[in-house]
């Protein structure tokens, strides 16, 4: 089963949304997309667990 997080779903007004194979490979392919799109260069704890909250089984 793909995982799948929508930006939006983390609050930022964009339509990205990441796909991947495993937990660890969404959150992998996110703080790229966090950085190149949204100029996110450090992630906290935080933020790691917000974006975790929000993976979904597509």
């Amino acid at each position: 089963m793909e995982k799948v997080i929508h930006c939006k779903d983390l609050g930022f007004d964009c339509e990205g949304v990441v796909r991947a194979n495993s937990d660890q490979e969404v959150m992998k392919l996110a703080a790229e997309h966090a950085k190149s799109a949204h100029g996110v260069t450090e992630l906290t704890n935080e933020m790691v667990e917000k974006v975790k909250s929000v993976i979904r089984d597509e």
